[in-house]
Formats: C-alpha cells, structure tokens, sequence
C-alpha cells in the first residue's frame, strides 16, 4: 500500500471520527433536555427549547451544542441567567463516549449499539445525582434496545442475556434486601436490564467494577469530609460506568483474568 493511500485512508478514518464525534455532541445536547424534564414527566418535544429562568424561546444560534455556551460565555441571551456549565459538559461526555466507541469497533453495527449505550448511560447517570431516581420507562427502553441490538450484532446470546439479567437484578436484589435499604429498587431494576446487554458473565465484571469505583469515591467523599456516613450517594452512576467499561473492554479484561486461572 502506497504512502499517499495510506495518507488518504487516515484522513478519511479522523474524519469519520470528527463526525462521530459530532453527533455525539448533538445527542448530549438532545439528552440534557431528556434529563431536566423526563424527571418532571414533561414532553421531551414540547414546547420547544427555552430558557428555565425566563422561559425565552431559545433559536439555533443559542442551541449549537458546546458552541453556544462558549460564545454566550455561559448566560442566557435574553435575561443573563447563568447557564450551569454541565450542558456542555454533557455535550462533550457524550461526544467523548461516541468518539470512544468509534476507535474501539470502527463502523460497524457494534459501533452504533454501544452509542445507543453510551446515550443511555449519560441520561440515567444524571437523572440519578440530580434526583436519586432511575425510571421505569428508561430502564425498559434499555433492556429492549440491548435485547435487539446485541442479538443482531451477535455480541451476546439470547440465554446469556437472561441470565445476565436474572444474575444482575437477582444480586443486587438480595444486597438491597440485606442491607435493608442500603441498594435502591432503581438499582435492582438497572442491574437486570443491563444484563441483556452484557450478558453473562459481563454483568459480574460490570457489577464488580462498579461497587469499586463506588467504594473507592465514597471513602474519598467521607475522608475529604465532603459527605458524612448518613449522606446518601447515589449508586446508579457507578453501575453505568462499569457497565460501560465492561461492554467495550469486557471480553479482553475476562481474558486476562482467566489467563491467570489456567
């Protein structure tokens, strides 16, 4: 293969990530209107995009994600209000996760169920912090989109889904039941619909790398004196991380470790 193919092919492949890139940027901006009003059961489609403080219809030049903020310097055309940096940060998490997605598979099918993913990762980690809930709609979109998508992209088997699922929600089932209280009925719910996505033994990697990011945080929140031992601190973020981790990078992770077994 000649330089000048090679050349092109490389510009064609951080082009097609830009773009990737891109819509990631657009999704976050879609899923931050998702995270402010699915909690408050208000219509995601109207009314249209408007300011929360003076309630100013908001146009394109005010909606371009991450750009818009840049150029308003984070305050509402119409009234000044402080628009909190977190739209962007969402828009740009999101766009980071796609990003992600598209070096780890490339295009392909894969590429585009581990997105659809990603989305409902951001949405229901900051669902969590700002109203310690996981609703019952969300979760049931996730399990039925990782029931069709893996399926289709063959990623995880039709049982293995299942007991993924019976596996996830029946363990954290059985914490929320010990600890009395301690694991939330959100929690159970989003543990069994992940399992159709990681299928066994995924959950169990995604589960185990979660309580750790979650146990680690917490001592880290509790040392700093940022949060007390009665604080509570939402778990549902946690699990989405290591979830995701598990869904990219779970196959060669499970394989290292079993390296270690044989």
């Amino acid at each position: 293969m000649s330089e000048e193919i090679i050349w092109l092919f490389n510009i064609g492949f951080f082009a097609a990530g830009g773009f990737v890139f891109l819509l990631g940027l657009a999704i976050g901006s879609f899923l931050n209107v998702c995270i402010w009003r699915l909690p408050r059961e208000e219509s995601i489609i109207r009314p249209g995009s408007h300011c929360p403080a003076c309630s100013s219809p908001l146009g394109i030049r005010d909606l371009v994600p991450l750009l818009s903020w840049l150029f308003l310097r984070g305050k509402c055309r119409f009234c000044a209000a402080k628009i909190s940096p977190r739209y962007p940060a969402v828009e740009l998490l999101t766009g980071g996760l796609f990003f992600v997605t598209y070096l780890h598979y490339g295009p392909s099918p894969a590429m585009i169920a581990a997105m659809v993913f990603s989305a409902f990762m951001v949405a229901i980690t900051f669902i969590d912090l700002d109203h310690q809930i996981i609703l019952d709609g969300m979760l049931a979109l996730l399990a039925a989109s990782g029931l069709v998508l893996q399926l289709a992209t063959g990623a995880v088997g039709f049982w293995s889904m299942w007991l993924g699922a019976l596996v996830g929600g029946g363990l954290l089932l059985a914490m929320a039941i010990i600890s009395q209280g301690g694991m939330g009925g959100g929690d159970v719910k989003f543990a069994a619909a992940l399992g159709f996505w990681l299928g066994w033994p995924g959950i169990l990697l995604g589960l185990f790398i979660g309580f750790v990011a979650g146990g680690l945080v917490s001592l880290l929140l509790l040392v700093s004196g940022l949060r007390g031992r009665k604080d509570f601190i939402p778990f549902g973020p946690f699990i989405a991380l290591g979830a995701w981790i598990a869904l990219l990078y779970g196959k060669q992770i499970l394989a290292w470790y079993f390296s270690f077994l044989v």
